[in-house]
């Protein structure tokens, strides 16, 4: 994917030029960074980054305590990178605005499979944003150009997972959409290892924006439906 860029950050020089090659031979830039300083200062110099690759185990800042400094300005893929293979450490993860978690030792192949998928996900996203950037629903407002949503004139915070799966919900307004199909579409991934992180997220968000069911319907053994009133902008 010709023009794309890739931060890599790690500790571990020797996997961080494994990376490096295999990115580079398939047409992406790579910048390399080796420790969660380096990764904060290329955010902030606002630096083209379309996917983040992220160690979870640096020395002195750790992924996680990245992804939580740089998810309120970036909010392109971040891939978490680490030895740790708990479910709940995954789960944790994703949770905390990450878009997917490879396990090392990971194939070479699967990792260009993860972040093409990503990109390409991205990439629709910003574009549905461009030509629909405000979708409204019976006194909800949802900006996609901006990660913001209104509820009532006033302002909810969510995070960008959260956002994500609002959008997509919205996005297809009376459509039943499943777990497995709100996990593909989010996570760009098949494999449905952390499929109840779906269910969580879906939790987070009917207790910040519609502890009615206003908007959010569960119809029980298929999946969730967006039933809010189109209005037009």
């Amino acid at each position: 994917m010709e023009n794309n860029v890739i931060l890599i950050a790690d500790d571990d020089k020797e996997i961080v030029k494994l990376i490096v090659d295999t990115l580079e031979d398939e047409g992406f830039k790579v910048i390399k960074a080796y420790n969660g300083t380096g990764v904060i200062e290329v955010i902030q110099k606002k630096e083209q980054v379309d996917l983040v690759l992220l160690d979870i185990m640096m020395p002195g800042m750790d992924g996680i305590e990245v992804c939580k400094k740089i998810r309120d300005t970036y909010s392109g893929p971040i891939v978490f990178l680490s030895a740790k293979g708990r479910e709940i450490d995954k789960v944790i993860g994703l949770e905390l605005g990450a878009d997917d978690y490879l396990t090392k030792p990971f194939s070479t192949i699967e990792l260009v499979s993860r972040v093409k998928a990503h990109i390409r996900r991205d990439r629709r996203l910003k574009n549905l944003s461009s030509n629909t950037p405000v979708l409204s629903f019976d006194g909800l407002k949802i900006c996609l150009d901006s990660f913001e949503v209104w509820k009532d004139g006033k302002k909810i915070d969510l995070t960008t997972r959260e956002f994500q799966i609002l959008a997509y919900m919205a996005s297809n307004q009376n459509i039943v959409l499943s777990r497995e199909k709100i996990y593909q579409s989010i996570w760009g991934n098949t494999d449905y290892g952390e499929i109840n992180t779906v269910t969580v997220h879906i939790k987070y968000l009917r207790d910040k924006l519609d502890p009615d069911g206003k908007y959010i319907k569960t119809i029980w053994g298929v999946g969730y439906k967006f039933v809010g009133r189109a209005e037009v902008e």
